[in-house]
């Protein structure tokens, strides 16, 4: 069984650990992006969140959606969606031992898509901006997939 000291010296591993963090510390800043629409929208869903802004109706009124706000939490979702896949797939798809720069370009691929897609959904871009940037981080997924199973389960 490898040691993880072994692992932090597979340059692969190490590629993924790297765009495994920006991409999750870019999902992360969605969180906080939302807080923001929230606040700067005054549009929350939990009664106890509009305390700040008053107490009785002038805080009810503060119980609402905003498209803002719902637009960037579409976005983090599709983040959670697309990030969650790519952390176990990823992971197989390191230990599987590809080619460093083959490696790189998928890890690479995926992060720069991820960003662009935040970029297509917040801005927001004309599509097909989005759903190309979407289509590309998914295509890297399955391609990592497909070379985890033709690898590691011999299909």
């Amino acid at each position: 069984m490898a040691k993880l000291t072994q692992l932090i010296d597979n340059e692969v591993f190490r590629a993924y650990a790297t765009y495994t963090v920006i991409v999750l510390l870019k999902m992360m800043l969605m969180s906080l992006i939302t807080a923001y629409f929230r606040v700067t929208r005054k549009a929350f869903v939990n009664p106890e969140d509009t305390a700040v802004f008053g107490k009785g109706e002038s805080a009810k009124k503060n119980l609402r959606t905003d498209p803002d706000v719902e637009r960037v939490r579409r976005g983090h979702l599709n983040d959670l969606e697309n990030i969650v896949p790519f952390l176990g797939i990823g992971l197989l798809y390191a230990l599987s031992g590809p080619e460093l720069s083959t490696a790189l370009l998928h890890f690479r691929i995926f992060a720069g898509a991820r960003i662009v897609h935040t970029f297509a959904y917040l801005i927001p871009l004309p599509q097909p901006s989005r759903g190309l940037s979407w289509g590309v981080g998914y295509a890297v997924t399955i391609l990592m997939a497909y070379k985890v199973l033709k690898t590691a389960l011999y299909l």
